[in-house]
């Protein structure tokens, strides 16, 4: 597949340098990518939803599945500022329960309400044994959510026996934000898994489909440099409250690897599905300073402002 976007050329060299061969993959992971409907102010329901997908998830072999952004409440609605839980909590707990039950690794979105008061975007990475092994919160938050959800300071990637997992949350994708994913793949990470709550305006449809530049694009960039997967999973319907009221919800779950996307869900609003796909285990063998190495091979360059 051809490269989805550029990277700025180097100074002009003597001979040129010929793109680096992909290496060969370690293994693989199959992940079920759960499109989720997500209403606003209803978590029992949604909830309930969730447990149902990491069923159907394991269902079909699934080694780990991967749920929408703060799907308790829905991104930004004007409940989670009263009704939002701790991590651990009543809400995570349904999930750590459903991933023991079924043996599978379950990352998700929930609103998560801090010891001192301050509410987060955050994302949970929950082991087969039940165990919550990641807890991520969101750094790269848009103008919108910043009433709703305090910015999040920590990064972290974790070993498994998937892989290296690094985990972040929609926006933190943003070309504008990618300097979190970059951060997450010089810490190692193999696969970079999002939760996601991808909105359009009520009018777009799959022929207007936005998203080509705005996720396509930043995952491939990372995925091509570093040669990492990139995984990110969005609810599906219509947004009820909050500042986004009006607006959808459309899918388009996406993940991309070195070699172009690998796997896609449909776009549309009522499009509640679970795309499953078996995705190769990236061979990441460079660390630390080496990886800056193999980026100015890339024709990646450190030394210039825009």
């Amino acid at each position: 597949m051809a490269a989805l976007f550029s990277f700025r050329k180097p100074a002009p060299a003597a001979s040129p340098v010929a793109p680096a061969a992909i290496p060969p993959p370690v293994g693989s992971l199959r992940v079920g990518m759960a499109q989720l409907l997500v209403e606003g102010g209803e978590p029992a329901r949604n909830l309930a939803r969730a447990v149902e997908k990491i069923a159907e998830a394991a269902a079909q072999n699934c080694d780990l599945v991967l749920l929408p952004e703060t799907l308790d409440f829905a991104w930004t609605h004007p409940s989670a500022l009263q009704e939002a839980q701790p991590i651990p909590g009543p809400f995570s707990d349904q999930l750590c329960q459903a991933a023991l039950e079924h043996g599978l690794y379950v990352c998700a979105g929930l609103t998560e309400r801090a010891a001192d008061g301050r509410n987060y975007n955050a994302a949970i990475l929950i082991n087969p044994q039940g165990e919550i092994i990641v807890k991520y919160h969101k750094i790269n938050l848009l103008s919108v959510e910043q009433p709703f959800y305090s910015v999040g300071q920590t990064l972290n990637v974790v070993d498994t026996p998937l892989g290296k997992i690094g985990v972040n949350v929609c926006a933190d994708n943003y070309l504008d934000g990618l300097s979190i994913g970059h951060t997450l793949a010089r810490m190692g990470a193999e696969f970079i898994i999002a939760p996601a709550s991808w909105t359009v305006d009520y009018s777009i449809n799959e022929e207007h489909d936005p998203y080509q530049e705005k996720w396509v694009k930043p995952f491939s960039i990372l995925a091509q440099l570093y040669n990492v997967v990139v995984i990110s999973t969005t609810s599906v319907g219509y947004i009820v409250g909050g500042p986004y009221e009006g607006k959808k919800s459309v899918g388009c779950s996406l993940a991309v690897d070195a070699n172009g996307v690998q796997a896609q869900g449909a776009f549309n609003e009522f499009a509640g599905q679970l795309v499953v796909a078996d995705l190769a285990r990236p061979h990441r063998p460079e660390r630390g300073t080496d990886i800056g190495v193999m980026l100015q091979r890339k024709g990646y360059r450190f030394d210039e402002l825009p």
